[in-house]
This record gives C-alpha cells, sequence and structure tokens, in this order.
C-alpha cells in the first residue's frame, strides 16, 4: 500500500476529488489518511468545491473503510467536513470520528447538539457525545467535562427539540450512572411509541445494570422489529444468561429478518455458556451465506473472549471495570430506526 500511496501526489488526489464526471478511484482512499501540514491545507482549501454528492459518497466510504482497516486515520478529513454547509456532509463527518477521544472535540459537539440548524446534525452529536460519557465513566475524562456533557443531554432529551434528536441524547445518556437517568430511560420504556422504546431497550444495554432484565426479555419476541432488534442487543451486552434459550430458539426460527438473526448470534457470543458454541459452529457449517459465515466466524472469536472471561471470574480474578466494560461495549452501534406506528392489535410487550 506504502508503493500506491507514494504514486498519488496530493494535487492528483485533489484533482479526482473535483472531477465529479469520474468515479473517485477506491485505492485514492488510503491516500486521505493521516493527512498533515500543506497537504491536509490541500484538501481544506479545495473542499468547498467538491461537489456535495461526492463529499458523502467519500465520507461513508471512508467510515467503511476505517471499520475494516485500523491502520487508517481520517479525523483530520473529518474535522474539516464538520463545517461543510450540507448537513448530510456534516452529520457524516461525525459519523467518521466515532473513534476519536479527543477532548478538543467535546465543546463542538456540544455546540452542534444545541444550535445547529439540522436536527440530523444534532442527532448525530447527541450520539457522539455518548462515547465520552463512557469514556468519563472509566476516569479517563475530567468529572468536570463529564457533568457537562451529561448536563447538556439531559437537557436535550427534555426539550421540545425533535424526537430524533431527543432519542439519541437517551441513548448516549445509557454509559451515565447518574440517577436520574434510570427515571429517563423507564419513562421512555413506558411510553406507547415504539421508537421510545427501542431507545429506551438500547440505553438499557448501555447501562451496565442487570435491573432492566425482565423489560428487556419481555421484548425478546416483540413484534415490532425495532423493538425486538434492540431488547436483543440489550440482552446480549448485559450478558443476561436467562436469555440464552430464548435467543437459541430464535435462531432455530425459519424466515426471519437477517438483522434480528445477526443480533442474536452476537449476543450469544457475549454470552456464552450451555450450546451455544456448539449451535454456531452447526449454523457455520450449513451457512452458505458469505455475509453470514463471516459474522458468525466474528462470533465465535468474540465466544472466545467471553469464555476466557468466565474462566478469570471462577478463579477470582478481577477485571477492571474497563476491560469489562470495554468487553461488553460496540460503541459504533447505532439502534435500527422505523417510522412504524403501532397497531390497535400490536401493543407494546411492556
Amino acid at each position: 500500500m506504502a508503493s500506491r500511496q507514494e504514486k498519488i501526489s496530493i494535487q492528483q488526489l485533489v484533482n479526482a476529488l473535483l472531477d465529479i464526471s469520474t468515479p473517485f478511484p477506491p485505492r485514492y482512499l488510503h491516500r486521505l489518511s493521516d493527512l498533515e501540514g500543506s497537504e491536509l491545507e490541500s484538501v481544506r482549501q479545495a473542499w468547498p468545491r467538491i461537489h456535495p454528492t461526492r463529499k458523502l459518497a467519500l465520507l461513508e466510504d471512508l467510515e467503511e473503510l476505517a471499520e475494516s482497516d485500523t491502520l487508517v486515520f481520517f479525523d483530520e478529513l473529518a474535522r474539516i467536513a464538520l463545517d461543510d454547509n450540507e448537513p448530510g456532509v456534516r452529520s457524516r463527518a461525525i459519523s467518521l470520528l466515532w473513534e476519536s477521544e479527543r477532548l478538543d472535540l467535546v465543546p463542538r459537539f456540544l455546540q452542534m447538539l444545541t444550535t445547529d440548524a439540522s436536527s440530523e446534525v444534532r442527532a448525530a452529536a447527541a450520539s457522539a457525545l455518548g462515547k465520552f460519557i463512557y469514556l468519563g465513566e472509566i476516569d479517563e475524562i475530567p468529572p468536570e467535562t463529564l457533568h457537562t456533557i451529561e448536563d447538556r443531554l439531559i437537557d436535550v432529551e427534555k426539550s421540545n427539540d425533535e424526537p430524533m434528536v431527543r432519542r439519541r441524547a437517551l441513548e448516549a445518556l445509557g454509559f451515565s450512572s447518574r440517577e436520574e437517568v434510570s427515571s429517563l430511560i423507564q419513562a421512555a420504556y413506558e411510553t406507547n411509541d415504539p421508537d421510545w422504546v427501542a431507545s429506551a431497550l438500547f440505553a438499557m444495554g448501555r447501562s451496565y445494570d442487570k435491573g432492566w432484565e425482565t423489560a428487556i426479555l419481555n421484548n425478546l419476541h416483540h413484534p415490532k422489529a425495532n423493538i425486538q432488534l434492540e431488547a436483543i442487543r440489550a440482552a446480549g451486552e448485559l450478558e443476561l444468561e436467562s436469555s440464552r434459550r430464548i435467543l437459541l430458539d430464535i435462531l432455530e426460527e425459519e424466515a426471519q429478518d437477517s438483522e434480528i438473526r445477526f443480533a442474536a448470534i452476537w449476543s450469544l457470543s457475549q454470552i456464552g455458556g450451555d450450546e451455544v458454541r456448539e449451535t454456531l459452529e452447526n449454523i457455520l457449517d450449513e451457512t452458505e451465506d458469505e455475509e453470514e459465515a463471516e459474522w458468525i466466524e466474528n462470533a465465535l472469536d468474540n465466544l472466545t473472549l467471553t469464555e476466557t472471561g468466565h474462566e478469570m471470574d471462577l478463579l477470582n480474578i478481577d477485571l477492571t471495570d474497563k476491560d469489562l466494560l470495554g468487553h461488553v461495549i460496540d460503541l459504533s452501534e447505532e439502534p435500527k430506526d422505523t417510522d412504524e406506528e403501532l397497531d390497535d392489535d400490536n401493543d407494546l410487550i411492556l
């Protein structure tokens, strides 16, 4: 890859970004990693002249690349895109920064949360702040910074902002151990709105509080796909052993939504225990779907980590909070949205 990068000058890169008549060469994506100095400035100067469609596609491709290649670093480019005129570009730029732990992003995200004209961007900013709450809970950022973020998100959740923004604020708060957060989650769960219930379940999964066990179990077979999906994910995040049999049964059902199936597989890898490895290996042997096979292989790797953790627990070896939380939480995961409305005969199972 290094030899390829050496053949691409910064001017070639800029020209490719500006040429909307020609598809952007995939091999140029790596060239956008680790930009600095005069090269970064060249891209910054060219950015306003790049077509919005090209920007959106570019940021989406970079996000996918960052998920598969841990050696690339696009933060500087994403920070340029935070100032873009297009809301979709700003929102995508926030998503591209999902792994960044730089504290100087906090005031920027807080500003975007409360002042950006686009609800899409405000919602993305709320989601991004969730990571910093998690970092605060494991003492990786100053307590005063954590409290500021929590206060602002609580204010937004209680505000008259768009429901999507308020729900993302609640989901971000799921990491928080603040006493009032539990009541916010409970209130959202008790609504008759499937999107709010899904967000509440999402927050429960982040809470590392098994006091939500009954609520999660009650929704593992919910008829609304987004609610069932978040219940399944939450069961895995909280490693609810009581959900194991239900999740195994879900895998045995036919003609089910692939996203539900993948979520059940991953949650089982987080929970572990009787029949899980055998079931996943059997599915792997039988599947002809390459995507499912890759997902199961990753889940089996994760199951090994889970089993190792359980063995350490049996030996009375203490795991630090950071290790525990890092093992069960996927910060990049977002809940599935739906515009479905409840039918009279499809009441929530609460």
